[in-house]
């Protein structure tokens, strides 16, 4: 049975999460502290109040330009939030007003931001996988304790699946390296997997790795390399010039990109994907 209040709560409380996890995308890149100083527009410096802090309702107020300089305030604000907060509702409309609820949902403003911070600067900050780590070890312990029905890993799979994920990509990496002659994959991979890992379990972490690379295949043909070859083909004259025909070079993907939603897909129905591909072989 759906109960609005509780859904409008987890809404507030998601779009909320949406705000800071904005703090963490801007500023863990550049190693500063998402504590102090407090938010303010990056054009003129002017701090933004409470009444202009509001997830979602601010920007549409202000029609998405700052209060002081009157400069365009990026949609990905916005965006980020909403997305928070519909991941937060779809939690609790699937497990209810539950501890498990709270755990997919957090673990999904994490890989959301992995994803957005890997996208924009190919890395992956130490704060979100720390955390990451942290919140899913000690909310493994104390869904243990509640004997709550979830679909993460109990604390002994979680440590294994822990060391399996993060051997696994980092095994996917020196593979990549001696085929390619250059570094494949950066060690933001390796903690996140560990991450993951220890969510699902050593078993489906080898999924994770399968499915992100699956994701990622298809995301590059679709959207990296056409992407790459129009960057190459709207080169500026004197580069040409200087540099010559260069060969082209293959971009570099950022992985956790794809692994973030291979992890939260995995999490969710990897269990039914292993039996339904079990089935398949046996039948």
């Amino acid at each position: 049975m759906i109960v609005w209040p509780e859904l409008l709560l987890a809404f507030v409380i998601g779009a909320s999460a949406g705000s800071f996890l904005n703090v963490c995308i801007t500023r863990w890149p550049h190693d500063l502290s998402v504590v102090s100083p407090r938010s303010r527009c990056p054009r003129c410096e002017r701090p933004i109040t409470a009444l202009d802090n509001i997830p979602i309702v601010s920007w549409l107020v202000l029609r998405g330009k700052c209060r002081g300089c009157a400069l365009p305030i990026s949609t990905l604000y916005p965006t980020i939030e909403l997305l928070t907060a519909l991941g937060w509702t779809a939690a609790v409309l699937t497990f209810g007003p539950t501890f498990t609820a709270v755990r997919v949902a957090v673990l999904g403003t994490i890989l959301l931001g992995i994803a957005v911070t890997d996208a924009r600067h190919y890395l992956i900050p130490d704060g979100f996988t720390v955390f990451g780590l942290v919140w899913v070890f000690v909310t493994a312990l104390i869904g243990t304790m509640l004997n709550q029905s979830s679909p993460f890993a109990d604390p002994y799979d979680s440590l294994i699946g822990a060391c399996a994920g993060a051997g696994a990509i980092a095994i996917a990496g020196w593979l990549g390296e001696v085929a390619l002659k250059k570094e494949a994959m950066g060690f933001g991979d390796v903690t996140l997997m560990a991450v993951i890992g220890a969510a699902v379990g050593p078993g489906r972490a080898l999924l994770v790795v399968f499915v992100g690379a699956l994701i990622g295949v298809v995301g590059f043909v679709a959207v990296v390399y056409p992407l790459s070859r129009l960057r190459r083909a709207h080169r500026t004259a004197q580069l040409n010039l200087a540099l010559g025909d260069a060969p082209l070079e293959l971009p570099h993907v950022p992985f956790g990109v794809f692994l973030a939603p291979a992890a939260l897909a995995t999490l969710l129905w990897g269990y039914d994907l292993i039996g339904w591909y079990s089935g398949r072989l046996t039948g």
